[in-house]
């Protein structure tokens, strides 16, 4: 067994212990299949008012101008279905990734150990954390590394557990073993397309993030055009239809996460108690929460929307 080849072995390892349900390990090099592709999608502005999605295009599709040096690309998979979820069929939805503490905080700590181990065990590696929150294409490193496929709701998707997990990476200057990538398992499926409230999977594996519910209850500081109203499916903060539909999500088991469990308090809030939320709730309910990124104001303003 090589060095690459043991180092992996021990990362992966670890990677398990720290609770990530995957790891998968590809080299650091030009994403070459993905450069004209995201080219495409930023020209027909399917990236709507995500500025941020113009800027460092080459770092997006080359990790080597992101961090110097660097040689491996580890991506990880941690999983946060829920074990259970808002009693109250009438009430505005949360998406299930935001049910419990902040993601980013949650995962970041744990690469933090992770690239900890690296040095301990291995010797001087230099590398650097990612969670959805660098120039950093994370499904296309993750189908790379063998992780899953890209699914034609652009989601990464696996047979063994679906979709509901959030992908990470470590990028460092460390030769290691590399994995290949699996096949593509959407066969002739089209359920996400099918079942999308807004029709923002415009053609298999290409999403309009501008149609998206997620991009509007979210990402989208001003007002939420007219045309979508009632087109919603009752979702305040993100969605999960294209998820919910994928077959590949009958295999989707709890996480085993205690900081993504949600406050009890969240999944026994009636419709009634969402439409007269106060910022006294708010704060309470969502403290380390994502949920916070759209701020007291801006929920209110997905309720609002939502009532018509």
């Amino acid at each position: 067994m090589n060095s690459g080849e043991t180092y992996a072995k021990l990362i992966k390892a670890e990677a398990k212990r720290l609770g990530f349900i995957s790891c998968g390990i590809s080299k650091a090099e030009f994403l070459e299949q993905e450069a004209p592709r995201l080219e495409a999608w930023l020209k027909k502005e399917m990236h709507g008012e995500m500025k941020f999605m113009e800027n460092h295009f080459d770092k997006r599709l080359d990790p080597t101008k992101l961090v110097e040096g660097s040689k491996s690309v580890i991506s990880l998979l941690l999983n946060y279905f829920p074990s259970s979820f808002q009693k109250d069929e009438e009430a505005p939805k949360i998406s299930k990734y935001a049910y419990g503490t902040d993601y980013h905080f949650v995962i970041k700590d744990k690469l933090k150990q992770l690239l900890n181990f690296i040095s301990e065990e291995i010797g001087e590696v230099h590398g650097r954390a990612f969670v959805d929150s660098a120039p950093v294409l994370d499904k296309a490193w993750a189908a790379k590394s063998g992780l899953g496929w890209i699914g034609k709701n652009s989601n990464l998707l696996t047979q063994q557990v679906g979709s509901f997990y959030f992908i990470a990476e470590l990028i460092v200057d460390l030769d290691l073993e590399y994995d290949t990538p699996v096949t593509d398992h959407c066969g002739t499926c089209t359920a996400c397309i099918d079942a999308c409230p807004t029709q923002a999977i415009v053609e298999p594996y290409v999403v309009d993030g501008s149609k998206c519910i997620s991009y509007f209850t979210i990402e989208l500081k001003e007002e939420i055009p007219s045309s979508f109203k009632n087109t919603f499916d009752n979702w305040m903060f993100g969605c999960d239809v294209c998820q919910d539909v994928c077959p590949w999500n009958r295999f989707s088991k709890p996480h085993n996460e205690p900081l993504f469990n949600p406050k009890p308090e969240l999944l026994e809030m009636t419709k009634k108690d969402w439409e007269e939320i106060t910022q006294e709730v708010f704060s309470k309910v969502f403290q380390k929460s994502a949920v916070k990124r759209t701020k007291f104001s801006g929920l209110q303003r997905n309720i609002d929307f939502l009532k018509g």
